[in-house]
């Protein structure tokens, strides 16, 4: 049995009847790395996937141990032993941390939050995966699509899309500040949930934007993201509040028939018509509303949203601003070791130079946005918003660290950064692979805040429709 080949949910069922061992799976995910990844450089190569950044092997097979241990005795849940790669924005005590850039080599003395929920669980640390220099854009060229070497895997959450593409791990760990769990599970043909805002705790994890950025977990597969949650969730310090007793229901996700969308109403957003649709996209987004409408959906199209469908300008500001109040220092230490595209963006964030007035009122109109969407969803009855998770499919590697303000960097966010604005929860899965391009495409199911067992349990149901696809050779 090829190991590599299970996901999530099947590797916690060979764990838990003790047919295969944490040891044996550790070390299958560690050869798998060794055989397709390439070398783990800063930069990349035009010949290798390049997810991981740095690989832990000898914690990998000390974490395995403890796994067996656990497993030996009874002592554990379903992820025990199951190997898990993180972004190189969470902070695990004892390795590096550098957010795929040469301007940091941080050397953090505790696990962040997220991470250390999931080593709770027993997982395996396999080692930290690329992003996007400092989370800040969508293409993270320094990594391969494992569908297409000379394409790009989609960002900020790159390398976590890719190693799960190329099957080097099973379960990864993402943020997103404008679409980076969804840009990458859309380009690479993989999954990811975007929970509310405040469900995760963001303590350890290196900043983007704190007032937008969303910590969540990918996976190949939606019933594998429900597992992951459901170890992940819980708001930070400080933040706290009830555990809301359905995500209990979330373990069951993985094993569960999928849930009827019978009832449901599900709305086109009218979000979609303010970018141009690759023709892929656009087929794989007319499947998933085909199958949605097979399994019972009532599809809807009601009028928009008493609020501006476009306020990329004000977000932006207020990203570039949250960025800049904690790489001030940095910039000013060490403006020329930041690539191209990231340092624009700081210096659009300098010349901009929001007063206290300005944010706060960029701001207060965030929370009128995002409850004028609210209200919509309560008025028309909307069960899930229906999107095209990215306009484009991946596009060809390269160029992405270049410039910051391109027409392809504005493609990647221009469906996926309003539910950062809002904090909505997203179920993110493929829709399919472009028979122009040979490329996957990806849907999203976007819900009222607090919905993420909801929109697991269609999501679900709809990937059971629309299948999972793998690429070639893979």
């Amino acid at each position: 049995m090829d190991l590599t080949a299970c996901t999530v949910t099947e590797l916690a069922a060979l764990l838990q009847e003790r047919r295969a061992s944490a040891r044996e799976v550790a070390e299958a995910h560690l050869r798998r790395i060794d055989e397709v990844d390439g070398p783990h450089s800063f930069d990349g190569s035009p010949d290798a996937i390049n997810a991981f950044i740095r690989v832990y092997e000898e914690r990998a097979l000390a974490d395995a141990r403890r796994a067996d241990e656990r497993l030996a005795a009874g002592d554990a849940g379903p992820l025990c032993g199951v190997p898990v790669g993180l972004k190189d924005l969470y902070a695990v005590a004892g390795h590096p941390l550098t957010a795929s850039s040469r301007v940091v080599d941080l050397a953090p003395d505790r696990d962040c939050d997220m991470a250390a929920r999931l080593f709770e669980e027993g997982m395996v640390l396999l080692g930290h995966l690329h992003t996007h220099e400092f989370a800040a854009g969508g293409g993270t060229d320094q990594t391969g699509n494992p569908w297409d070497l000379s394409r790009g895997p989609g960002g900020s959450s790159g390398g976590s899309g890719a190693a799960l593409a190329s099957r080097t791990t099973p379960a990864a760990t993402g943020t997103d500040t404008a679409g980076s769990l969804r840009i990458p599970s859309a380009l690479c043909g993989t999954s990811t949930i975007k929970p509310t805002r405040g469900a995760l705790s963001l303590r350890g994890i290196l900043p983007l934007s704190q007032t937008h950025d969303h910590p969540g977990p990918m996976a190949r597969t939606l019933r594998d993201c429900a597992l992951l949650l459901h170890a992940m969730f819980g708001p930070q310090a400080g933040m706290s509040g009830p555990r809301p007793a359905e995500l209990e229901r979330m373990p069951l996700l993985a094993t569960a028939p999928p849930r009827s969308l019978a009832g449901t109403r599900m709305a086109l957003s009218p979000r979609i018509g303010l970018t141009e649709i690759d023709p892929d996209v656009a087929d794989g987004f007319d499947a998933a509303v085909d199958a949605a409408r097979r399994l019972g959906a009532t599809i809807i199209e009601p009028p928009p949203p008493d609020t501006s469908l476009d306020v990329g300008e004000v977000f932006l500001e207020l990203v570039a601003t949250d960025m800049l109040a904690w790489h001030r220092p940095l910039l000013e230490q060490h403006r020329d070791r930041y690539r191209q595209s990231i340092r624009d963006l700081l210096e659009f964030a300098e010349r901009r130079a929001m007063t206290a007035v300005e944010y706060a009122d960029a701001q207060w109109q965030r929370l009128e946005s995002t409850a004028a969407w609210q209200d919509w969803l309560r008025d028309e009855r909307i069960d899930a918003v229906l999107e095209p998770t990215v306009p484009i499919v991946a596009p060809p590697r390269g160029h992405g660290y270049d410039a910051f303000f391109t027409d392809e960097g504005i493609a990647y966010i221009a469906l996926t950064y309003t539910w950062d604005w809002t904090g909505f929860p997203v179920a993110a899965l493929p829709s399919g692979v472009g028979r122009r391009s040979g490329l996957p495409v990806g849907v999203s199911l976007v819900g009222a805040p607090g919905t993420e067992v909801a929109l697991l349990e269609w999501g679900i149901a709809l990937q059971e429709e629309l299948g999972v696809p793998a690429p070639p050779g893979v």
